[in-house]
């Protein structure tokens, strides 16, 4: 997704859709160790996207802090 697309979403489903990623990055870094990844590019899309969720969501809570 991209970063303005990301900023539409709510807080929970920001949560959720980093929760998922994570898991995601997870079973792929699994598949790369036992050689049956197909796409390792993939894991690094992964761990951008959940990065802009971190900045999205670190961003939202300084705002709501003053």
């Amino acid at each position: 997704m991209k970063i303005k697309e990301l900023r539409e979403l709510s807080t929970e489903e920001l949560v959720a859709r980093r929760y998922e990623l994570q898991r995601d990055t997870f079973n792929l870094r699994l598949q790369q160790l036992t050689g049956s990844a197909e796409k390792p590019s993939v894991i690094r899309l992964s761990r951008r996207e959940i990065a802009r969720i971190e900045t999205i969501l670190s961003e939202r809570s300084r705002n709501a802090t003053g």
